[in-house]
């Protein structure tokens, strides 16, 4: 098969869309290197993540905007793309970032597949400003009923678009992403004292990673802390936004300076021997499509509490803790029973480590090749 990715994405993020589809694209080609792989993309940019994708998967082959389309390369990804289908003999296009070309039923020959992560900007408008909102509902909900095949990182996910777009349930396949493998291997000492020391780590704290946003709710876990005894520290990483000054502004209210910290720009080399030196890893969102950082911290043999609402228990399996995402005194009660706890920390970190190891990167690869093939069997 020559099967092509809008792989803007997985060129020029670094974060969940870019490592989904790093991930992906990697898992493909390391369990079916007969396949030709081809990523379509506005333009080049070099990364360390870019990098380690290469040398992963060397046989990747790129194709960028040519003639007119270098002038107006969003919209190359919107419509210039579809009449090179066809040229470059494609067989499967898979949209890896909840969008296809919007001209996609124009080529005959490659048929389509779109990843869908979350419809948050439905659930949740007053995240998003109306001009987006608009724009993604159109792009997102076309896109959909144009695909031959419709990929849900959750079951969560699906029902949003049976229920909001309107699609026939048989067209969506729910698949699980895995994460990056660099979290199941055991950090080495010179590498957590190397990531101890460059970020000023405490020596007990809980972990959330994500960005610093309203529907992340850091603040509920900051709230907490007031109820936790303050040898324990906690560590929020991830990027800055508005709400991070609200965020700042308990914390300085609540002179919690000493035992917060909010770290920016870190390397994501860095993020294992973060994880695995924590005692409890927080993910308190209110909605997610997946919560990758919860599969993270599984792998990473860290026990979890995250929040009720979405589909985080998919992600975090039953031996994971959930609270409601507004219940600071239950997350305080929870974290203190973990902290008090080695032993039950222990079991809960051993069994989310086997549940999370059922979101494997060849049992995705796998799922997807399965579907590529299904499609084209099905061609008249």
């Amino acid at each position: 098969m020559r099967i092509g990715f809008d792989a803007k994405r997985a060129i020029q993020n670094f974060t969940g869309l870019g490592n989904y589809s790093r991930c992906l694209i990697e898992a493909l080609c390391r369990y079916y290197p007969g396949n030709e792989y081809l990523l379509f993309a506005p333009a080049y940019r070099a990364s360390r993540q870019l990098d380690t994708m290469l040398s992963r998967c060397p046989s990747l082959e790129f194709r960028y905007p040519e003639g007119m389309w270098k002038h107006v390369r969003p919209l190359w990804r919107t419509f210039g793309i579809t009449h090179r289908l066809t040229d470059e003999q494609i067989d499967i296009y898979h949209g890896l970032s909840n969008e296809l070309p919007l001209n996609i039923r124009k080529q005959k020959r490659a048929k389509s597949v779109i990843t869908v992560h979350d419809l948050i900007f439905i659930r949740y408008p007053h995240y998003y400003q109306p001009a987006d909102r608009r724009l993604y509902t159109y792009k997102y909900g076309a896109s959909c009923r144009n695909a031959d095949a419709i990929v849900a990182i959750s079951e969560c996910t699906k029902r949003d678009i049976v229920n909001y777009f309107h699609i026939d349930p048989a067209k969506i396949h729910t698949i699980y992403q895995g994460c990056d493998p660099s979290f199941a291997l055991p950090a080495s000492e010179a590498a957590k004292q190397e990531v101890k020391e460059r970020y000023q780590l405490p020596e007990r704290y809980v972990l959330n990673v994500g960005s610093i946003e309203e529907r992340k709710n850091a603040l509920l876990t900051v709230e907490a802390m007031l109820r936790v005894p303050e040898s324990v520290h906690l560590v929020i990483v991830g990027k800055r936004t508005p709400y991070t000054e609200k965020v700042e502004h308990f914390i300085e209210e609540n002179r919690l300076q000493g035992r917060v910290h909010l770290l920016h720009n870190v390397a994501f080399r860095h993020l294992p021997a973060l994880y695995q030196q924590a005692e409890v890893f927080v993910y308190p969102s209110r909605f997610e499509g997946f919560g990758i950082p919860v599969l993270e911290a599984l792998h990473s043999q860290v026990p979890v509490i995250a929040a009720t609402g979405s589909c985080l228990e998919e992600a975090g399996g039953p031996d994971s803790v959930y609270i409601h995402p507004d219940d600071v005194s239950g997350m305080a009660s929870v974290l203190n029973r973990l902290l008090d706890n080695p032993d039950e920390r222990r079991y809960r970190a051993e069994q989310g480590k086997r549940f999370a190891a059922r979101f494997s990167e060849k049992q995705q690869a796998e799922q997807l090749i399965n579907l590529y093939q299904s499609l084209l069997a099905a061609q008249p």
